[in-house]
C-alpha cells in the first residue's frame, strides 16, 4: 500500500455544504494526533481554480480564519480554493526537537500537501501559501523549503525572526516547548536566516504588517535582507495592529497580489 493510499484511508471527509465547505480530518503518524483542515471551494470552481493554503496564528486553530472572516464568501468572490489546516496552539509549523512529539513540517510535506495535491490536482503555477503571525512565519518557512511547489507566498504580521518574539522565553505554550532551550535553534529555524535559499528563484512574494504592530520590525528586517540579496518581494506597511481587522484587510491584499501574478500583469520590474 503506497503513502497516498494510506493517506486516503486515513482521511475522513464531511461535506458541510456541497461544493463549498469541507472538513477533512487526517489521522497523522507525524503529529501523533489528528489534524483538522477546513477547505473552502468557490461556487464557480473549475480546472483553473487556484489554491491558497491559509495558516492561523499562535494560540489559534483551523477554525480561526472562518470564525473571524467570511472565508467562503472570499473564496466565492475571488475564485480561490482556500485550505485552512490546524497548526495547533503552539505548533509553529515546525518539527518538535523531541521526535516523540509533533513533527508538523514533516506532516505538511509527507501527508497534507501530497493529499491535497492529489485530491485537487494542484500545480505549482496555481498554488499559494500565506498566514498570520506564527502562520506568517510558517508560510514563508514552507515556501522556502520548497519554492518549486508554489507560485508565490505571503506573510501577514509574520514573526519572521523568532529571536524577536517574547514567546521565545520559557513558559507554558511557548517556543521552547517546540525548539528546545538551545539559543542557536532560534536562528536556525527563523525564516529570516533561511531566505538565502530563494536567491535566483525569481519567485516574488508579499510581506505585510501594520506599522503599529509589535512585529513590524520583523517585516522591516526581512525586507532589508531580501533587498540586499536581490530577492524580489513586495512590502505592504499600512496603519494597523496585531488584530483580526488588520488580517482581514491583509488577506484581501495578498489575494489581489496573487491574482496579479496569475494574470501575468506588470509588476513594475
Amino acid at each position: 500500500m503506497n503513502r497516498f493510499t494510506v493517506a486516503l484511508v486515513a482521511m475522513i471527509l464531511f461535506a458541510i455544504n456541497a461544493n463549498s465547505q469541507e472538513l477533512v480530518v487526517i489521522e497523522s503518524k507525524n503529529l501523533k494526533c489528528n489534524d483538522s483542515i477546513l477547505i473552502f471551494t468557490p461556487k464557480n470552481v473549475n480546472e483553473n481554480t487556484p489554491t491558497l493554503f491559509l495558516l492561523h496564528g499562535w494560540s489559534g486553530c483551523y477554525k480561526d480564519w472562518s470564525n473571524k472572516h467570511n472565508i467562503q464568501e472570499i473564496s466565492d468572490r475571488t475564485n480561490f480554493r482556500i485550505i485552512c489546516p490546524d497548526g495547533f496552539y503552539n505548533g509553529w509549523y515546525l518539527n518538535n526537537t523531541n521526535p516523540e512529539k509533533m513533527q508538523w513540517r514533516t506532516f505538511f510535506w509527507s501527508e497534507l500537501f501530497p493529499m491535497m495535491e492529489k485530491k485537487f490536482n494542484l500545480t505549482p503555477e496555481k498554488t499559494f501559501i500565506t498566514g498570520l503571525s506564527m502562520g506568517g512565519h510558517g508560510a514563508m518557512n514552507l515556501f522556502i523549503d520548497n519554492p518549486d511547489k508554489f507560485k508565490s507566498a505571503g506573510s501577514m504580521s509574520g514573526v519572521l525572526d523568532l529571536e524577536l518574539t517574547p514567546l521565545k522565553n520559557k513558559g507554558e505554550n511557548r517556543l521552547p516547548d517546540v525548539i528546545g532551550d538551545k539559543v542557536e535553534r532560534l536562528a536556525q529555524e527563523s525564516a529570516i536566516n533561511r531566505i538565502h535559499k530563494l536567491e535566483g528563484k525569481n519567485k516574488p512574494f508579499i510581506i505585510s504588517c501594520g506599522y503599529d504592530d509589535f512585529y513590524v520590525r520583523c517585516t522591516d528586517l526581512f525586507s532589508e535582507k531580501c533587498r540586499y540579496m536581490g530577492i524580489p518581494h513586495f512590502v505592504l506597511l499600512t496603519p494597523g495592529k496585531h488584530s483580526w481587522p488588520y488580517w482581514g484587510f491583509a488577506l484581501e491584499q495578498h489575494i489581489h497580489f496573487f491574482q496579479t501574478l496569475l494574470r501575468g500583469e506588470n509588476l513594475g520590474y
